[in-house]
């Protein structure tokens, strides 16, 4: 069965239930099932996120009939020889790859050999108040990265924040040079979008500034995810003109005349 081991989600891991990928059989069809699966895809959207990309390196596998997924082993994967094939039959497609979790060197070898952009999480960058990781900083970032203010898999902006310690938050408005935290979410909203990384991603709610109870997923749990929907009249002239400002400000779109900052 496929799953992730334990890990800052989760004490048990994550145990999915589904099979794993028979890679035996894939490579020996020259990995066709995959190459349809991304002509697919593409006929919808204009970039794609590959989740769990560590697990084309790697993946982890539990046996049948456990009830957790801290019993299991990892397994090499092809996937030079899968990235290979695809950019030879479908040339250098618009990939994000998830790299969070567990990742090793060889991951990001594989994920740099295809020149594949990683993906780097403000919220991660001050852990549990005690410590800070610096590769979530957008000081250590690369062009070639996507930076979030948090995924479907994290807090809001809002609820992170307010469940850090004081310490913890103290940290967070040290490090954005900011005395108040009312704004919090247009905080980390304007740090993503003034770094390097080529691309800045914000989910809905922290445009919003909703707090826990518009959490998207809780990973490891089965029910009660994917509920959160906005209304039209959430999307306000006012925050599309913010929205605008920041990006502009930042080069992600034309540049602002001076006579436009007000």
């Amino acid at each position: 069965m496929a799953g992730t081991p334990p890990d800052y989600f989760s004490a048990t891991g994550q145990l999915w239930g589904n099979p794993v990928y028979n890679w035996e059989n894939l490579q020996r069809e020259n990995f066709e099932w995959w190459l349809q699966r991304f002509r697919s895809i593409l006929h919808y959207v204009n970039l794609i996120r590959i989740d769990h990309f560590r697990g084309f390196q790697a993946f982890w596998a539990v046996k049948q009939g456990e009830t957790t997924a801290m019993n299991g082993e990892w397994i090499e994967a092809p996937g030079e020889a899968f990235f290979k094939a695809l950019n030879d039959k479908l040339g250098h497609l618009p990939i994000i790859a998830e790299d969070l979790g567990t990742i090793t060197p060889e991951v990001e070898a594989l994920r740099d050999r295809f020149e594949l952009p990683g993906m780097k999480i403000l919220q991660f960058a001050f852990g549990d108040g005690t410590q800070i990781e610096k590769r979530f900083l957008p000081f250590s970032y690369s062009h070639n990265c996507v930076v979030y203010t948090g995924t479907h898999d994290n807090d809001t902006t809002v609820g992170w924040f307010n469940q850090l310690s004081e310490q913890a938050r103290a940290a967070v408005r040290f490090y954005l040079g900011c005395t108040s935290s009312e704004e919090i979410h247009w905080d980390l909203i304007r740090l993503a979008q003034s770094s390097v990384a080529d691309r800045a991603i914000t989910p809905l709610q922290d445009i919003l500034g909703l707090g826990t109870n518009s959490r998207m997923n809780f990973p490891g749990k089965a029910v009660g995810n994917w509920g959160w929907r906005y209304q039209q009249s959430n999307l306000t002239p006012q925050l599309r003109d913010r929205l605008k400002k920041i990006a502009e400000t930042y080069g992600r779109t034309s540049i602002l005349q001076i006579s436009d900052y007000k």
